[in-house]
């Protein structure tokens, strides 16, 4: 088994694809693992076949729609006329735009690059050091994966045969615990950043966002369609009305619907976000496959069983072993993607988590919360390389500012690891 993740670790370093790199050790060793290729040969059918997973392009679609269409803006010029006389205001408007578009991409990533392009700009000229502004969005973007519909929780319900919907509720208070550091975060430092800890509003940028001269009830009136998305989207989830996938669809038909009625983009440009969601997705079930192969070789050589009798042997607490899957997370989460780390840790330690009777739940919202903050951690960070991208600041100059937020995202870890009640609240 060395061997296998040795090959696995040199085909990923010399950039081959995720896909790949779970892929090929498997089908070079299959002797070595007593296996044959008959064995595995309609496990990758059987991973992307999933009722669940069709929630993934779906909710992809609507994240690329709502980017093209300009609703992200209308949302953030909305949090701007609401949370504009608060001192420090735009900080605030970041964080809650996050939190937004969240809960409607389901993608950390794709949160970052919507809000960070928005937002950024306007936070420098009003006086905020880029680095900053950089940091905040990038840690803000976590919030896509905690609220629901969350593309990692998916992920990990379906590999490791846990209620999506229960996870997705399970989601909703460390998101509002993280959110809520976040902010105590931002108060601190934008009294001390800021001149006189006062935002700049000079008569350019005195107006919303879209810097339009229109009335705030116009421009609530422009967001109120896009309010109703997330609205839709969670109440059909959580009314039981809908599954997750049936709620997926239901808001993508709502997005294309109001899209089309307001005439928000072109047919080449919808074309295009329906393009780029469907190779997104695709990208994303071919992972899944070759993983599912992967993850299947390992359980037919006992490896899961196997870690979690070494686990049971060598570790007599729980609360010892939650403190170092937090740590092998943290350090997984910051060489690899969170969708592949999710399809490979996810299976792999979900039987030693049994061991100590902890529930699927909690562990599966330790887990996704793990390892997303993996993408605030170099060398993969990917949150941190948009964010910088969109403030137009080198990597360096976040560091200083990332330390506050990263902390208060290991308290919020720290607090969902071990208070139960912040994921277990529901029951």
């Amino acid at each position: 088994m060395v061997m296998i993740f040795f090959l696995m670790g040199i085909i990923l370093l010399v950039g081959a694809p995720l896909a790949v790199g779970f892929g090929l050790p498997i089908f070079f060793s299959l002797d070595a693992l007593g296996l044959s290729i008959t064995s595995l040969s309609n496990i990758p059918y059987e991973e992307i076949s999933a009722f669940s997973l069709i929630a993934i392009p779906l909710f992809m679609f609507t994240g690329g729609l709502m980017s093209a269409s300009g609703m992200a803006k209308e949302l953030i010029a909305l949090s701007d006329v609401a949370l504009g006389r608060i001192r420090g205001a735009f900080g605030y408007i970041a964080i809650a735009a996050s939190a937004l578009l969240g809960a409607i991409t389901g993608s950390s990533v794709a949160t970052v690059a919507a809000v960070g392009g928005i937002v950024s700009p306007e936070m420098i000229r009003r006086g905020y050091p880029a680095g900053y502004v950089a940091a905040l969005t990038a840690t803000a973007g976590l919030l896509g994966v905690l609220l629901p519909p969350s593309i990692p929780l998916i992920l990990y319900g379906a590999t490791v045969g846990v209620s999506v919907s229960q996870l997705f509720t399970a989601t909703l208070l460390p998101a509002a615990l993280m959110a809520a550091l976040f902010l105590v975060v931002h108060v601190l430092l934008s009294r001390r950043l800021l001149p006189q800890g006062v935002e700049q509003r000079t008569s350019e940028n005195n107006a919303p966002l879209d810097h339009q001269a229109v009335t705030p009830l116009r421009i609530a009136g422009r967001a109120s369609s896009v309010l109703l998305l997330p609205f839709i989207i969670l109440g059909g989830i959580y009314g039981g009305i809908m599954t997750p996938t049936e709620a997926a669809a239901v808001g993508c038909l709502y997005a294309v619907v109001v899209v089309v009625l307001r005439r928000m983009v072109s047919h080449k440009v919808m074309a295009g976000a329906l393009r780029e969601a469907v190779i997104t997705g695709a990208g994303i079930l071919f992972v899944i496959a070759l993983t599912g192969v992967f993850n299947r070789a390992m359980v037919l050589n006992q490896v899961p069983q196997d870690l979690a009798i070494w686990v049971a042997t060598h570790i007599e607490s729980p609360l010892v072993f939650l403190l170092t899957v937090n740590v092998v997370l943290l350090v997984v989460g910051s060489f690899m993607e969170t969708n592949a780390s999710i399809l490979l840790m996810g299976p792999l330690l979900a039987p030693a988590a049994a061991q100590f009777n902890i529930d699927p739940v909690h562990f599966g919202i330790i887990v996704a919360t793990n390892l997303e903050i993996g993408l605030l951690t170099p060398p993969m960070a990917a949150n941190l390389y948009v964010a910088a991208r969109a403030a137009n600041v080198p990597m360096l100059k976040m560091l200083r500012y990332l330390a506050y937020f990263f902390t208060a995202a290991l308290i919020g870890q720290a607090l969902i690891t071990y208070v139960p009640f912040f994921t277990l609240w529901f029951r």
